[in-house]
């Protein structure tokens, strides 16, 4: 059985990248071990967790409408519904993409693909329905394995009680207290969901604060929120040992008050993820695997090996379906012949906690870090005529500028519906506009996406709800 190209992962990276070639003509093999397309994102992540995490906003908004004097009575979580319809959500989707695959006469292979050499897949396990030999042979292969939940050896002791977001996601239970270790954006994004549905939320955090690497501008107003709706929040705190003791998991933490012990009925680790690059045959290759896992690339996703491409997690930082997609196109391009290649200047981040924060290119931090100069347009949001209305204020819109150019370099936003407004600003880095640019483009009245605007206004002293007139030279 041979195939022109072969895609070795059906998540969003590979399944953009098979779809792609497919349309350039290509004779296109997608190999994927779960039955279904879609990988960890619409499987077991960014789908999911978005689907619990709207349940959440609603609930919290219903809350919210006291202060309107509408109040609605606690809510009944019938949890099965809330797991049938997020399943149902995934159904969809993945149906959705098998559809797309077949019209495209993409052939799907369900099983685990191992390199047996670099033209070479040994397919193991699976369905063996969807592939008539045990060997694939290929021309080229697109390497897209993703990642997956990192679990330190000391956490993993067997317990259903301890759980990765994956199993986070399956809404087994709504236990009474729930720890997540780890204060970054998963297990902030999750403990939004479970403290929402009504368990008693905590997070502890090794360092010295929550989302340790982003803008801490950005992080404060979240911070926040996190103090009023969880249970308790300890940073510069580390987890010593975990153990079941049956009617839940005694965990002993070590932080600046010393050593104590406390019981949750459920432990969540969520401490990062770590690439899918070893146990399936890459060293019978000349693909190069970095000291941190990743698969080695240029701009072009070729590895060292000239038969294969690699994309997504599994080639490096950032760890986002919406970065896999495009390396995955940019991979399918370079098979067709056509001279692409992965040159962006701004790839955006979203934490889809309340209220969201999203960044996109260069932020203070960084630049301080190079040496840069820059100049710190901020927005807040109690200017807002729109935010007040919502009834939150806890937003904040701000511009990374070139001081000497006056060209936009990074952005950074805080507040409800943050995600669905970086958009405009990565286009805006992309095309490398003047802050006059933006804060010159007429934006519609009262909306969120006039903080875009309103914080280029600030930076050129034209402002009209914030008193910030420009200095004169």
């Amino acid at each position: 059985m041979h195939s022109q190209v072969v895609v070795l992962g059906g998540g969003p990276g590979g399944y953009a990248a098979a779809f792609l070639a497919a349309d350039l003509g290509l004779e296109v093999a997608i190999v994927e071990a779960d039955p279904r397309l879609g990988g960890t994102c619409l499987l077991r992540g960014c789908i999911p967790s978005k689907a619990l995490l709207h349940v959440a906003k609603v609930i919290s908004e219903a809350e919210e409408m006291a202060d309107w004097g509408v109040e609605f009575s606690k809510p009944q979580v019938n949890i099965d519904k809330v797991r049938a319809r997020k399943d149902k959500i995934v159904d969809a989707l993945t149906s959705g993409l098998g559809q797309l695959a077949e019209r495209r006469k993409v052939k799907k292979i369900h099983a685990r693909g191992v390199f047996v050499d670099s033209n070479t897949l040994e397919l193991e396990g699976g369905n063996p329905d969807t592939y008539e030999s045990k060997r694939l042979t290929f021309d080229h292969c697109i390497l897209a394995t993703g990642s997956v939940p990192a679990m330190p050896k000391a956490f993993n002791i067997g317990s259903p009680r301890v759980m990765d977001s994956t199993g986070a996601l399956e809404l087994e239970e709504l236990p009474g207290s729930l720890l997540v270790v780890g204060g970054g954006y998963i297990g902030l994004e999750m403990g939004t969901v479970y403290s929402e549905l009504g368990t008693d939320v905590s997070v502890v955090e090794l360092a010295d604060g929550l989302l340790p690497g982003a803008d801490r501008d950005l992080v404060k107003p979240l911070i926040n929120r996190v103090h009023e709706r969880f249970a308790s929040v300890q940073t510069n705190t580390k987890v010593v040992s975990l153990k079941d003791v049956g009617d839940g998991v005694d965990v002993e933490l070590e932080g600046p008050e010393g050593t104590t012990t406390k019981k949750f009925d459920r432990v969540l680790i969520s401490i990062g993820r770590r690439p899918v690059s070893s146990g399936f045959g890459l060293e019978n290759t000349k693909v190069t695997i970095n000291e941190r896992g990743f698969v080695e690339v240029d701009k072009q996703q070729k590895t060292s090996d000239p038969s294969i491409l690699a994309i997504g997690d599994v080639a490096g930082d950032p760890m986002l379906a919406h970065k896999a997609a495009v390396e995955g196109k940019v991979a399918a391009e370079v098979l067709a012949g056509e001279p692409a290649a992965f040159d962006v200047v701004a790839i955006p981040a979203v934490v889809f906690t309340d209220p969201e924060i999203a960044w996109a290119g260069l932020t203070a931090e960084e630049a301080k870090a190079q040496g840069r100069k820059i100049k710190v347009a901020q927005y807040p949001w109690q200017a807002s005529g729109r935010a007040m209305a919502n009834g939150r204020t806890d937003g904040l819109t701000k511009w990374i500028i070139d001081p000497e150019t006056e060209r936009v370099l990074g952005c950074g936003v805080v507040g409800y519906g943050a995600g669905e407004l970086i958009g405009e600003a990565v286009l805006a880095i992309e095309m490398g506009c003047h802050i006059r640019d933006i804060a010159d483009s007429v934006h519609p009245h009262p909306t969120m996406s006039e903080t875009i605007a309103f914080a280029g206004e600030v930076h050129l002293g034209t402002a009209t709800e914030v008193y910030r007139p420009k200095r004169k030279k």
